[in-house]
């Protein structure tokens, strides 16, 4: 299945990823300042006009159930890394990367590519804490966990060149054992398809410190093989009100070189380390 989707939003998009990407990495101005507003475009409260909004959530659903499936065929390489400052010099990083491929029998495998010694000091990083971030929930609109949140439409939003629809998700109750999405999340509105989510992980019974002190994670995604949109990076960038003191963590999460199962994925997704994230 195709979805409709112009070249001019695509290039837009695109355009607005990049952007938005150098000037995180780059920008020391972008230091524990990632909240859930996007401080560079209004949002206007007005209702859809041609479409109601409880549409809008079902149709971008429906998407997300397509987007959510497909990428299960898909290898990629994911790219971790956590991170302490004090001010705006890094003092501390673990990082791992990972191949997700398939064996000869079609079975999803993982490995470990590269993986320096870590050299955070002021955090610990258990496994539990890491697979948190790893398992982050990155599909939150799909059709059988509707049932699962409130989500109210909170208005429109000019992202670059691109239109879209804003709406909060929260869920309605928490379950341990279960991990739910709550944040906001931005709607095409000419395609009806997420394309960028901000918000946390809500999930009960979790002890660690960067699991008890959840993070707000941004993620966007991009379009791939002309027809899905699957998330390509995630940041994470705030204080952590400890006892001992506040720490500045930062994670990010980088998803590249999508190949779909039967194209040669296995061969072509090596896990190569991405470009070192930046230093600022």
């Amino acid at each position: 299945m195709k979805l409709p989707a112009t070249a001019f939003s695509i290039k837009a998009y695109s355009t607005l990823l990049r952007a938005v990407i150098i000037a995180l990495l780059c920008s020391p101005a972008a230091l524990a300042q990632n909240n859930c507003d996007d401080v560079g475009a209004t949002l206007n409260p007005a209702e859809p006009t041609g479409i109601t909004s409880v549409e809008i959530v079902k149709k971008a659903a429906a998407k997300e159930d397509l987007f959510r499936q497909a990428r299960m065929n898909y290898a990629y390489v994911e790219d971790v890394t956590v991170q302490t400052l004090k001010g705006s010099q890094v003092d501390g990083e673990y990082r791992q990367v990972r191949a997700i491929t398939f064996n000869d029998k079609g079975h999803r495998i993982e490995n470990v590519t590269y993986a320096p010694q870590s050299t955070l000091t002021r955090i610990d990083l258990p496994q539990k804490d890491f697979d948190d971030i790893r398992n982050h929930v990155i599909f939150p609109l799909a059709t059988d966990d509707l049932r699962r949140y409130n989500v109210l439409y909170t208005g429109q939003q000019h992202l670059d060149e691109i239109d879209t629809y804003v709406f909060e998700m929260k869920p309605i109750n928490v379950e341990n054992g279960q991990r739910y999405f709550q944040g906001r999340i931005w709607i095409d509105a000419r395609d009806l398809l997420i394309v960028k989510t901000c918000g946390m992980d809500v999930a009960p019974g979790r002890h660690g410190l960067l699991q008890k002190h959840t993070l707000h994670m941004v993620t966007y995604r991009e379009q791939i093989d002309g027809q899905y949109w699957f998330p390509t990076y995630s940041r994470a960038d705030e204080v952590l009100p400890v006892v001992t003191g506040p720490i500045h963590v930062r994670e990010i999460i980088k998803y590249t070189n999508y190949r779909r199962f039967g194209s040669g994925a296995s061969s072509a997704v090596k896990g190569e380390p991405s470009p070192e994230p930046a230093r600022k």
